[in-house]
């Protein structure tokens, strides 16, 4: 059930005329009064034909026309209008059940609290099966105003219970970070105008793709100008940006001047302060498992810098900043992304937005690795070979299975649906990547003998999914990256280990998919000589240092895939 309090008016018979008529598309049957604040000698212009609409709206604004008498100055603002919603599968609720229900819908928002003989006048109106209207009136009958902040959340926890007491659909509830619902008016534009989105809807997706190629708020701004967005900055006489405010092009008031729509209208994290806070954070990081001499790239860059998302988690600041900073990884990764993955990887953005924020104060600072990561790849990246885009989709699904895990921790019920949703369009995404990488890697298996060892090396890494792994169809282009990593000196045993530990694979659909992303791109340099590295620290070391110290005596090198093949033979 959904209860959308609707902006304040002031014509009280003009809502009447709307509740009473046939609708825009003559969808009202049978309009009339199921309850009110008295039934007793109130007239029903939908049941009564010698009562009229005048009659009703004179008898709704008698408090309000007392109050102006008595001030002298009228009274504005004081219609009150709240439709009321069952979902499409729920029963057809009866007029005495649609009246209790708008009983307790009108005591929760503070219009008429039970036992109170001097509230509000109101009435509910039933023109269809599945909803009513609730009017009021906000001046009481002893001429105050009725006291409606926070009525939203009281009649959203209302709505909670009253589905449960009448079998209907349950929704969750909300945490106050969701966008404004579209009103009639923009969704009618947008129908008339041939627009797939109303304008706050059109301007988030603007914004959103455009905060990955700003650093500052000014670059921001200029960027979504030089897009063909219409921008209004509110500056202090300092010079100093206080605000602004996006405006679509064509969307124009019917004298012809140009609708905008404040930030923090459009989302509730696309406030100044907010986009701020999160374009401008300056604590570095660096990428955790990057070395300095590695040659990589942006593709590189992001997948390193998803490393730090398992780890933050633990705090919840750190946890939401970089929850945050994901959704700019995804929607700079869409954006460069080859033209048959862009559009999986889109949907998958526009469903993470809602994922993105919650009541918990982001620590933006924290994730600053992982927003440069996004900024690299939308600003210099060119396009990424198969195996590097495979293992940053990749992690994005493993940083969006996180960030649902988190929400449901946290109770973020809308937040993580939002995820799950993102990690299904992710999912598509990964295994369209993937397919012509395993394709490839397939076609070079190595011999049976190679295989047979390696196979050994998972059973030891990773008894518990060594079952799964040997038998998933993946199993020869994972013999194939393993093979290609020892070749290049790294040690296929620690190489499973580390996969693991940083993707737990229990809940893997393929561990061994998950495994050659993840291996694909840790190995993908030769592995260090640990001489070489040896002569380099002795280097920077003092000239005080004992030599001995440099070098390990029981150091030994990882033997080649020749010998072990020989041992194990």
């Amino acid at each position: 059930m959904i209860a959308a309090i609707k902006p304040s008016g002031s014509n009280t018979r003009g809502l009447l005329a709307y509740l009473y008529g046939p609708g825009r598309h003559d969808e009202h049957l049978d309009p009339h009064l199921v309850t009110a604040y008295a039934m007793l000698g109130m007239p029903d212009p939908g049941r009564d034909e010698s009562a009229t609409l005048t009659q009703l709206a004179r008898h709704l604004d008698e408090p309000v026309r007392l109050r102006n008498d008595e001030f002298g100055k009228p009274v504005t603002g004081h219609v009150w209008h709240c439709p009321v919603r069952t979902a499409p599968e729920d029963r057809h609720l009866s007029d005495t059940e649609w009246a209790e229900v708008a009983q307790r819908i009108v005591a929760a928002a503070g219009i008429a609290p039970a036992g109170d003989d001097l509230a509000c006048r109101w009435i509910a109106v039933r023109h269809a099966d599945d909803h009513i209207h609730i009017l009021a009136t906000t001046v009481r009958e002893d001429g105050r105003r009725p006291k409606l902040h926070g009525s939203g959340v009281r009649v959203g926890d209302a709505c909670r219970q009253i589905e449960k007491d009448y079998g209907l659909r349950q929704l969750k509830k909300g945490d106050g970070s969701s966008i404004r619902r579209p009103n009639q008016a923009q969704m009618h534009k947008a129908a008339r105008l041939g627009w797939e989105q109303t304008s706050p809807a059109w301007l988030q997706d603007r914004i959103r793709a455009a905060i990955p190629h700003a650093s500052t708020v000014e670059e921001l701004l200029a960027y979504l100008e030089a897009d063909g967005v219409e921008i209004k900055e509110r500056r202090g006489p300092s010079g100093d940006l206080l605000g602004y405010a996006a405006g679509r092009p064509d969307d124009l008031t019917e004298n012809g001047e140009q609708i905008f729509h404040a930030g923090g209208k459009i989302a509730p994290d696309l406030t100044l302060p907010k986009l701020r806070a999160r374009l401008e954070s300056t604590t570095p990081e660096e990428y955790p498992t990057a070395r300095r001499t590695r040659p990589t790239t942006p593709w590189h860059h992001a997948t390193d810098a998803l490393d730090t998302v398992h780890t933050s988690l633990a705090e919840d600041t750190h946890a939401q900043a970089h929850i945050t900073a994901l959704g700019e990884l995804i929607e700079a990764t869409a954006q460069k992304a080859p033209a048959d993955l862009r559009g999986p990887l889109r949907a998958a953005s526009q469903a993470y937005a809602r994922a993105q924020r919650s009541r918990i104060r982001a620590d933006d600072r924290t994730a600053h690795a992982l927003r440069t990561a996004a900024r690299d790849i939308a600003t210099t990246a060119t396009g990424p070979d198969g195996s590097a885009l495979a293992a940053l989709v990749a992690a994005l699904l493993w940083a969006a299975i996180l960030a649902t895990r988190w929400h449901d921790a946290k109770g973020h019920a809308h937040q993580a649906d939002a995820a799950r949703v993102t990690v299904q369009r992710l999912k598509a995404a990964a295994d369209q990547t993937l397919a012509p990488v395993l394709t490839e890697l397939t076609a070079r298996q190595p011999g049976e003998t190679a295989c047979r060892t390696l196979a050994h090396d998972v059973r030891a890494a990773l008894p518990a999914e060594a079952d799964r792994i040997l038998t998933d169809t993946a199993w020869p282009a994972l013999a194939t990256v393993l093979s290609d990593a020892e070749a290049r000196g790294h040690q296929p045993h620690q190489l499973l280990k580390e996969a693991a530990a940083r993707r737990e694979l229990t809940t893997a659909r393929q561990s061994a998919r998950v495994l050659i992303t993840r291996i694909h791109h840790t190995s993908r340099n030769p592995a260090p000589n640990p001489r070489a590295e040896a002569a380099r620290r002795r280097t920077t070391m003092t000239a005080s240092a004992p030599a001995s110290q440099l070098l390990s005596p029981n150091h030994s090198v990882a033997p080649t895939a020749a010998s072990r093949r020989t041992q194990h033979r």
